[in-house]
């Protein structure tokens, strides 16, 4: 089953509003990076977007492993200070969230973390909510969400989790 994404990102936008212009944006991989370089054009943010590659701050290699493709953190503005909206495709148990604000932290002190993403799954293992959210879904235990981006056009795909 595929489920097209643009809406989300449009609704994303409507609630996102005018960020103050001291607002960054940064994206996890790989979704969330699609999908914060997408609002960084739409909000018209100043500074180009943050990535976080969160690999190494995982809790789940005994599960998941590690993923071959090498995907680095990438910062092209100073943590200290900032407001920073951090951006993913999906919010599901929280896990990804807390390995990305400690990778996040590795780089400095923000002033202050909101959270977007275009679907919460509404999973939480641990105490997480994002700020915007494009819609809710309920999908199975055994479902998982994936983003792709076709010529720059957001799309999901539900398909069972490989184990």
């Amino acid at each position: 089953m595929q489920l097209d994404a643009e809406p989300l990102v449009t609704a994303l936008v409507e609630q996102i509003g005018k960020l103050p212009p001291e607002t960054v944006l940064v994206g996890i991989h790989t979704g969330g990076v699609w999908v914060a370089e997408r609002l960084h054009k739409t909000l018209r943010v100043i500074l180009p977007p943050g990535k976080l590659a969160v690999t190494l701050h995982r809790d789940d290699f005994s599960k998941i492993g590690l993923h071959p493709q090498k995907k680095s953190t990438e910062m092209p503005f100073e943590i200290d200070g900032r407001h920073i909206l951090l951006v993913d495709d999906v919010l599901n148990t929280g896990r990804t969230l807390r390995a990305a604000l400690n990778e996040l932290f590795d780089f400095g002190r923000p002033a202050s973390v909101k959270l977007a993403v275009l679907v919460d799954r509404g999973r939480r293992e641990l105490p997480f909510a994002a700020d915007y959210i494009g819609a809710t879904m309920a999908l199975d235990a055994g479902q998982e969400l994936v983003l792709s981006n076709d010529n720059n056009h957001l799309r999901f795909v539900v398909q069972e989790k490989s184990h």
